[in-house]
């Protein structure tokens, strides 16, 4: 049963990468979960900015499909689980491919006007 600790420190790892990158991207807030594989960050301060091609980010939704547009970032809009303007990240997958989605997040958080 030593993969239990192993996979235990794995995952925690790969929750607090999220976390921290998520919480540096503009205007984006991201609490640590307690379970689960997945984050909800909160992009309510977003709402109501615009991409530079001119398109308001007026629901998480938006959010969540103008990301997917500009970075190739998929992600789910909380609204779908009830849990309006927050997004939904799963963290089962490898610290490499967290930290350039995270990256990608930060960039299109930060060119929001």
């Amino acid at each position: 049963q030593d993969f239990i600790a192993k996979n235990k420190a794995i995952f925690q790892g790969r929750r607090d990468l999220v976390v921290s990158m998520l919480n540096q991207a503009r205007g984006i807030s991201c609490p640590s979960p307690e379970g689960a594989f997945y984050v909800y960050p909160s992009c309510a301060e977003l709402i109501g900015k615009m991409t530079k091609s001119g398109k308001v980010i007026d629901t998480d939704e938006a959010f969540c499909s103008e990301l997917l547009d500009a970075e190739g970032v998929a992600v789910v809009f909380g609204s779908a689980f009830g849990l309006g303007p927050n997004f939904r990240i799963s963290y089962a997958t490898s610290e490499t491919l967290l930290e350039e989605a995270c990256t990608r997040i930060q960039r299109f958080t930060a060119s929001l006007i």
